[in-house]
């Protein structure tokens, strides 16, 4: 297949807008000049270009046709741009109170029949205790909502009881959860250790279950890819992330099928022998559990 000079080869990962550049510097064009030649503005040109907002697809066939690409390369670099509006427009919002979101995603989860879930800083919701979640929900709501009025206080309780109630899936058996967590979920303190112990024998009992596996990746380990987000996978149709301030979700089977990728580049670097990392931090959190004068042997 004959090229145009700067076009694409058919395995190149360019972003589309850097493509079309490179095919328009291999004409000695200036971004103006092409913006004569197609009817753009230089600004959108060079807009396009820089990868700034969503390319449409259309001014994409326009411009590589100006610029000499034959028609396969014509249809690949459309391909990408459409590929790119998919994955900036199909992330959503998820709902903005807590309860809410819990609900929501108890919906999507109620779907699926394969659960695969990454957690970089704290324990999966599916396998929180309640005093967990309730710790982990209470620092939500306080960012969200700073202040002690009535409806954020009740916000909390509501959302953790949601919480408590997507757990019950887990023991339909004709569904199948995977979890992978970093080791640095036992480690950072969320309640109290008290509740730090009742958290790590739960993921003892959860781990004994056989539609259950639940792996660690060990903190001296190197990573593949840089531990970003905690997500939830759903089947290969759905993706869940959690912000800060927000949450957003996903229904594309390609972003679906792009963070299945991911997980498992993550699954890899995990193992399941976890009894000897919960030993560990049960017998950590045992000890500071105990009073100071026992713990000091004063």
């Amino acid at each position: 297949m004959s090229q145009a000079s700067g076009a694409p080869s058919p395995d190149s990962e360019d972003q589309v807008g850097a493509i079309l550049a490179r095919m328009r510097r291999a004409r000695n064009l200036t971004g103006g000049q092409l913006g004569d030649l197609v009817g753009m503005s230089q600004p959108k040109i060079s807009r396009l270009e820089r990868g700034v907002g969503s390319v449409d697809p259309e001014d994409v066939v326009l411009i590589a046709r100006a610029l000499g690409a034959n028609e396969d390369q014509i249809a690949w670099l459309t391909e990408l741009a459409e590929r790119g509006q998919t994955r900036t427009s199909d992330w959503l919002p998820n709902p903005h109170r807590l309860g809410s979101r819990q609900r929501d995603i108890a919906r999507w989860e109620a779907e699926a029949r394969t659960f695969r879930l990454f957690q970089t800083a704290i324990i999966a919701g599916p396998l929180q205790t309640s005093g967990y979640a309730r710790a982990v929900l209470s620092w939500f709501q306080s960012l969200l909502s700073p202040g002690t009025d009535a409806a954020a206080t009740a916000a909390v309780p509501e959302a953790v009881s949601a919480r408590v109630r997507r757990q019950e899936i887990l023991a339909d058996q004709s569904r199948t959860f995977q979890f992978v967590m970093v080791e640095t979920v036992l480690s950072n303190r969320i309640g109290s250790p008290e509740e730090m112990l009742a958290q790590i024998r739960r993921l003892r009992d959860v781990a004994r279950q056989e539609n259950v596996t639940l792996a660690m990746i060990p903190a001296d380990r190197q990573w593949e890819i840089p531990p970003l987000h905690g997500f939830l996978l759903l089947d290969d149709h759905t993706v869940t992330v959690d912000l800060f301030d927000n949450g957003f979700t996903s229904r594309s089977p390609a972003n679906a099928s792009f963070y299945r990728g991911v997980f498992e580049s993550f699954q890899r670097l995990a193992t399941t022998d976890i009894e000897e990392m919960l030993e560990h931090y049960l017998a950590l959190y045992l000890d500071l559990a105990r009073p100071r004068a026992r713990r000091t042997g004063d």
